[in-house]
């Protein structure tokens, strides 16, 4: 009798080991983010409606690879890849700074309308200080320099806004506003361009601006930093007052510090945000002034420098105040073999790392023209293991908590295109209540209802309706449905059984 007892005891065992690593591997909710950037001249020049096929195809592409947040570069160098009153046109998108497209569009609005078709997050992607590249010869006449030269510093070759001015902090808020207000746009996304990476063997030439505006600060490497915090901290401010379910996130060189400088610091040996970018990433978090923190952790595992191991543990350790994502480097990862099975690279490694670290809920790639390329089949991976079933987005139960109503009125109707499942948004008493998505799950006919199994997600859609699959009109089907609001906070379930 007791051997029986062991043995049931053993198979309850191995089957909660089972159905933990089932989670572990496909999450109901997750990140799964991809970088799309301007700066490296993709899209500069490129004709209209050659730049618009290029972005279909590619979110085509991300949306196979299980992809459902796109964070997209449109402002590289105080200018803008959007229609802005206040600064002048990319020439990462027409070829000359402040020559607007012909014939006009908009690729932010064209983005977020792609994006919110396939049930992905727009992320507006933004550089803060930096306001001319190396590769730019001629700046519009409109540019923010040519208004306000005195606000501007020179450092390796580019030109950056002197965060020591509170001039600036000001305009670069005004800028955030400006999209925010005008622009459906998911969150605000900034990388980990803050003070400038170091040139060797040149000072950034800010004494100008620390002599007027010290406030106090006798170590010039504080008042840096304090610069930063206060920026990111009037940023959140502005985002919240204007749509306070946009999100602000940044995605910071993945070594926060090192053990060597500090005793909080990672095992690493390698650049800082905090003493070489003034950039106190762990400050942002606890203070709650940043709502999600993607660290570039882009290294490989067993990196004599900068492990990956040691640095997702650590991240996953330190910066739990708020949703933590990791930033991937897709080829990295695929060049480099597995520390134990050298036959095969580190992604499988990788994720395995990942989604063994409850703090960690999710990833990001860099970048998205990497995924699509499919280097040691990374993008294959994603669509048959990793991105098997569809992911919602992490929730931000600090932002809002609150579950939309029920969808109502759901039916199916047999139409001239065959079964369709219809339904009516719930009512809301304010924009932050408002369904604007719905999930569809699929079961079948006696099979226990499980919302937290996303192999039964059928879609992940902004419409009123789902077109069923027919069979032969003699299988039964239970399709449930639910809201989600913003944030994506989910609703309780309406369902309706099918013949199908």
């Amino acid at each position: 009798m007791s051997k029986i007892k062991n043995l049931i005891v053993l198979a309850a065992l191995l089957l909660n080991v089972f159905m933990i690593g089932a989670q572990a591997v496909c999450p109901k909710r997750e990140f799964r983010g991809a970088w799309i950037q301007c700066i490296n001249g993709q899209f500069q020049g490129m004709p209209v409606e050659a730049m618009k096929k290029t972005l279909v195809g590619q979110l085509d592409k991300l949306e196979e690879a299980g992809i459902n947040a796109i964070i997209f570069q449109v402002r590289a160098e105080a200018d803008a890849l959007y229609k802005s009153s206040y600064e002048p046109w990319s020439r990462f998108l027409t070829g000359i700074q402040g020559l607007a497209p012909s014939p006009s569009w908009d690729p932010l609005q064209f983005m977020i309308d792609e994006c919110h078709k396939r049930g992905m997050e727009l992320h507006a992607w933004i550089n803060p200080y930096r306001a001319c590249t190396k590769g730019t010869s001629r700046l519009s006449p409109i540019h923010p320099y040519n208004k306000h030269p005195e606000l501007f510093v020179k450092y390796a070759g580019q030109l950056y806004f002197d965060p020591g001015f509170p001039e600036n902090r000001k305009y670069i808020c005004k800028i955030v506003r400006d999209i925010v207000s005008r622009y459906d746009v998911d969150a605000i996304h900034m990388d980990d361009y803050f003070y400038p990476y170091p040139n060797p063997g040149e000072k950034f030439p800010d004494d100008v601006s620390f002599a007027a505006y010290g406030r106090g600060f006798t170590n010039r490497n504080d008042w840096r930093r304090d610069n930063v915090n206060v920026l990111i901290k009037e940023l959140h401010e502005t985002i919240r007052e204007t749509k306070p379910w946009v999100k602000f996130g940044i995605s910071p060189f993945g070594i926060y510090r090192n053990k060597r400088t500090s005793p909080d610091g990672s095992n690493t040996r390698g650049l800082q945000n905090y003493d070489d970018l003034y950039a106190d990433v762990l400050l942002w978090v606890n203070k709650g002034w940043i709502d999600y923190n993607i660290p570039q952790i882009y290294w490989e595992i067993g990196h004599p420098a900068a492990d990956y191991e040691t640095l997702i543990k650590w991240w996953a350790d330190k910066s739990s105040a708020r949703p933590l994502f990791i930033g991937q480097d897709v080829y990295r990862t695929v060049k480099k073999a597995d520390l134990k099975n050298p036959s095969v690279h580190q992604m499988e490694a990788k994720y395995d790392l990942q989604r063994s670290l409850p703090a960690v809920q999710g990833s990001c790639q860099w970048y998205s023209a990497a995924v699509i390329d499919n280097p040691g089949n990374y993008k294959s991976l994603l669509e048959r293991n990793y991105h098997k079933y569809p992911a919602l987005q992490p929730l931000y139960p600090f932002i809002d908590d609150k579950a939309p109503g029920k969808v109502r009125k759901l039916k199916d109707v047999w139409t001239e295109y065959g079964y369709i499942l219809f339904w009516t948004a719930p009512k809301a008493k304010t924009e932050m209540d408002e369904a604007v998505q719905y999930v569809v799950y699929r079961f079948a006919n006696k099979e226990k209802v499980n919302l937290e199994d996303p192999s039964k997600i059928v879609a992940i859609t902004r419409d009123t309706f789902y077109k069923l699959p027919y069979e032969n009109g003699k299988t039964k089907y239970r399709y449930v449905v639910t809201a989600l609001d913003r944030l994506n906070n989910e609703s309780k379930a309406e369902s309706e059984k099918v013949k199908l």
